[in-house]
């Protein structure tokens, strides 16, 4: 669609994406953005963040944008409280992972593993691990062999520079594991994979019915293949400017960019009566 005219109505609830949605490429939260939650909060209308990260990772929004209510990490296969503690988690089934950690590292990608509240890895300076440890705020753990994880993972992601091979090993791998996982990428250089079932979408029903509010009042905000889900299940979306024209294709309306202070405009052009 990505009609910038239109306008959303009645919106009661805004979620929203966190790598290259809320935050700047940099992993910082512009005044901006967080100015943007506010003016939402004056309104009435409640604010929460869906992402690809683990749980740890969205400790910093939550003091800096003084969020209160459930969070949506691991693509939305754990639901946890703003104090990082459970309501629900799910992890990928054992076999699936298995199947899932040899076909990544059959593709030459490098691999994590996000299991037993750590991030895990073979290589400490491989491929994004300094930008990792930018945004989730914790060093990695060194695991020589990944498959003693793999009763245990919450998400494994396959890495790589070369974003058009990715993007390849994405639909390869996405039909070799169909019903036994959820693949998506989000980012260019992150192909995650989680729990089969649960994706940012689910995540959206889950706060509607939480919370009371009807799809159609929920607003949700995002730039990658993992977010259409969320589009789906919401009443209006965003995609941002920086998002590829896949994403902004299914979403109601576009945005400007992660840099260009996108968000913020987002919610004032769409969401603000």
């Amino acid at each position: 669609m990505g009609a910038d005219s239109q306008k959303a109505t009645g919106i009661a609830l805004v979620i929203s994406d966190v790598d290259g949605t809320l935050v700047t490429d940099d992993k910082t939260l512009a005044a901006s953005t967080i100015e943007a939650v506010k003016r939402l909060r004056a309104a009435g209308i409640g604010f929460s963040i869906a992402s690809a990260r683990p749980p740890l990772g969205l400790k910093a929004l939550v003091a800096e944008l003084g969020l209160d209510l459930p969070m949506g990490a691991f693509n939305g296969a754990s639901v946890v409280r703003p104090d990082l503690s459970t309501i629900e988690a799910q992890l990928i089934p054992e076999a699936a992972a298995r199947a899932a950690l040899e076909r990544l590292e059959t593709e030459g990608l490098d691999v994590w593993v996000f299991a037993e509240g750590a991030w895990c890895l073979r290589d400490p300076d491989g491929p994004y691990t300094d930008l990792e440890r930018r945004t989730i705020g914790a060093e990695p753990r060194v695991v020589a062999d990944l498959g003693t994880l793999m009763g245990a993972a919450s998400k494994i992601v396959g890495v790589s520079r070369d974003h058009a091979h990715l993007a390849a090993c994405e639909d390869r791998i996405g039909a070799a594991l169909a019903d036994r996982a959820t693949v998506h990428r989000s980012q260019a250089y992150y192909l995650d994979v989680t729990p089969p079932g649960l994706d940012k979408g689910r995540f959206v029903t889950w706060m509607s019915r939480h919370l009371g509010i009807p799809p159609e009042r929920i607003a949700t905000f995002g730039d990658a293949g993992n977010d259409r889900p969320m589009f789906a299940r919401s009443g209006f979306s965003v995609a941002m400017g920086n998002a590829e024209a896949a994403v902004q294709a299914a979403a109601s309306a576009v945005t400007d960019g992660n840099g260009a202070d996108g968000f913020a405009h987002g919610v004032a052009r769409f969401i603000l009566p």
